[in-house]
């Protein structure tokens, strides 16, 4: 997996997205204190270290997320997100990053989860979120994964509001390929639905060297001509 968020496209997507906020929000700032909870394998914080922030740290719920990541000398810890009070008590952060995790939780436990997160900010401090958007794009990823929801704009704006935040940034991403990611999983949840009973598993893989290199420019493309997309497959939130 840690091969995976280093190469793929999406990843690396996302990686650039998460950085580019961080030095928009602190300039040229980088000994700032960076927490990244529900870090898996250690792809951001690995990106993060390479970008110059070392003052990071990162935990996840899974322990072999948690050892692959100290494998790589990365700061993780063994926690549960439902339990970040708890998460070096007393210390604050400049940044916290959850990336891809709320969509297992409850809108009561995502309440907490930010308002605990709000509190653990420093002054001006920025929360960076980015999340799975439209249920009409669940496929048998989501199965596989056990994710339980997909988010629209307003929900993301409603749980700023209800949580004390100032929302900084929503915006949907991923616009260009979200129709064959519609019909693609469109199909998938078709053949499923012939036979329930087989096992499914998540579509996050690393394509051909040709395919990876021909999706990030086509984002990379986006990027460059979409600000705020109309729609898209990832919806990417910024808080203060």
């Amino acid at each position: 997996m840690y091969q995976v968020e280093r190469k793929l496209w999406w990843y690396r997507i996302l990686h650039d997205k998460v950085i580019r906020q961080i030095k928009a929000g602190f300039s040229t700032d980088q000994s700032i204190r960076i927490l990244d909870a529900g870090c898996g394998t250690g792809g951001l914080l690995d990106a993060l270290r390479q970008a110059g922030y070392q003052n990071s740290v990162g935990f996840d719920a899974s322990t072999d997320a948690v050892f692959f990541s100290r494998e790589r000398h990365l700061p993780v810890e063994l926690h549960n997100l439902l339990d970040i009070a708890s998460f070096h008590p007393g210390e604050t952060f400049d940044v916290i990053i959850c990336d891809d995790v709320l969509y297992f939780f409850n809108d009561e436990q995502i309440r907490h989860i930010l308002g605990v997160f709000r509190q653990r900010l420093r002054p001006g401090g920025l929360f960076i979120s980015n999340n799975n958007a439209f249920p009409a794009l669940r496929g048998t990823h989501d199965i596989a994964l056990n994710i339980s929801r997909r988010f629209v704009k307003s929900e993301l704006a409603d749980f700023a509001s209800q949580t004390g935040f100032s929302l900084k940034r929503v915006f949907y991403w991923n616009f260009l390929l979200t129709i064959p990611i519609w019909f693609v999983r469109k199909v998938q949840l078709f053949i499923w639905r012939l036979n329930p009973a087989r096992p499914v598993h998540s579509d996050v893989n690393q394509p051909p060297n040709w395919l990876n290199a021909l999706l990030l420019r086509i984002l990379r493309l986006e990027e460059r001509t979409f600000r705020e997309p109309p729609f898209g497959s990832s919806l990417f939130t910024v808080m203060r």
